[in-house]
């Protein structure tokens, strides 16, 4: 068994329901996030750009509340001592394409990916180009949830740490 730690890219939304900014999410959906971002700070390894679009949104969707620290945060913390530590976060060079708003050249080409949402592509693309291909971490996120088995279809995983909660919102969408 080697010692390096599964590589795992953190989708924004598992942060802000640590966080408890994401109301649709029930409370053990919330514990479950809580949960797999200490697993991730304890013997974690994740995945962003190497451009920093990830960071930057986990950044401004955390850490400008004023109070008492939530796991998210903390979480986001811990990738700013570790983004240069090759033993604990990998980045992921990738290319945009040229005239387009958040689309990357690798990003998988797939017809039934052309509405796939914009700012959720970066977590796709980082996990496409990666050469592991590590599991996207999503917790209520309804784009991935929709996208699913396409995404499977490209060699793309998405663990859904909230199932019952993303399928949930998922039915209340009619998706």
């Amino acid at each position: 068994m080697s010692n390096r730690a599964a590589v795992c890219i953190v989708d924004t939304n598992v942060i802000m329901v640590a966080n408890k900014q994401f109301n649709e999410a029930s409370p053990g959906c919330v514990q479950t996030c809580v949960r797999r971002l200490l697993e991730i700070r304890s013997r974690g390894h994740i995945a962003v750009d190497s451009a920093m679009r990830i960071f930057d949104e986990y950044r401004k969707k955390t850490l400008k509340r004023k109070g008492q620290r939530e796991a998210g945060d903390e979480f986001v913390l811990w990738v700013i001592t570790n983004l240069w530590n090759p033993s604990r976060c990998t980045q992921v060079k990738l290319t945009p394409k040229q005239g387009s708003n958040g689309d990357f050249k690798e990003f998988p080409e797939h017809p039934g990916l052309s509405k796939f949402d914009h700012s959720d592509r970066v977590f796709v693309a980082v996990a496409h180009a990666h050469t592991q291909h590590p599991p996207i971490l999503a917790a209520c996120d309804t784009d991935h949830w929709q996208y699913r088995d396409v995404l499977r279809q490209c060699h793309i995983t998405v663990e859904f740490l909230c199932e019952e909660d993303v399928r949930r919102l998922a039915k209340q969408k009619g998706i």
